[in-house]
């Protein structure tokens, strides 16, 4: 039971929205550091103006003989040189932090490059290890041995008799020896023994008549031309 009035309502809290937003990329934080430098040099060239329009107005004042006047020109020119002084100082901390910005920005790209090319030789080496490779090489030396055995059986002769050529020049050998002595052996041969072609004793027969005529007639034409 409430005895002081109606309950408080407790307002609900808000989260700002700097504190939840996600944080721009490095390259858009740059150019935003950038156009706010870009921004206080105009400032600075705008105020360094103003501190040269005290000056001469303080110069006019004095030659009218308004010190007074010409005094507050000169303090007018010393907040204009405060106020460049403090531009100077943001500019010092906003170049600052590009180059801080940059070199981050350029340490995570090399560390991000530097992570894939892990990665990348973390998965070659999974994928080809030292392991698979001492199989793969075995696998190869087996093969080069089992084709150059094959190349020695496709290369050896197919003759069925050439286990047996040992045997058959010995049983020529043997057969030149038999041929020679039985040669060597054998009585001599007359002379008379020997028997000569004979020679006919008769006249080769005579042509026939009808070839004799004709040559006869063959010659009477020839002489006749």
């Amino acid at each position: 039971m409430n005895w002081f009035g109606k309950k408080k309502t407790t307002a609900p809290t808000t989260v700002s929205a700097t504190s939840t937003a996600r944080p721009a990329d490095p390259q858009t934080t740059i150019v935003t550091l950038r156009e706010t430098i870009a921004n206080q040099e105009k400032r600075e060239e705008h105020i360094a103006r103003k501190m040269e329009q005290m000056v001469q107005e303080a110069k006019v004042k004095m030659a009218k003989g308004d010190k007074k006047g010409a005094l507050f020109a000169m303090k007018r020119k010393k907040l204009f040189e405060a106020e460049i002084d403090k531009i100077q100082n943001v500019k010092m901390t906003l170049e600052t932090q590009v180059i801080s910005l940059e070199s981050a920005a350029q340490n995570a790209q090399t560390f991000k490059a530097m992570e894939t090319g892990s990665k990348t030789m973390k998965k070659i080496r999974t994928e080809v290890g030292i392991e698979m490779v001492d199989d793969i090489m075995d696998e190869i030396k087996e093969e080069m041995e089992m084709a150059n055995e094959i190349n020695e059986a496709i290369s050896q002769p197919v003759d069925p008799l050439m286990a047996d050529d040992d045997e058959l020049l010995e049983e020529l050998n043997a057969l030149e020896s038999a041929d020679l002595e039985a040669e060597l052996l054998a009585p001599p041969t007359k002379v008379s023994d020997f028997s000569l072609p004979t020679v006919p004793d008769s006249k080769l027969p005579a042509l026939e008549q009808k070839e004799a005529d004709d040559l006869k007639a063959l010659e009477a034409e020839l002489a006749g031309l």
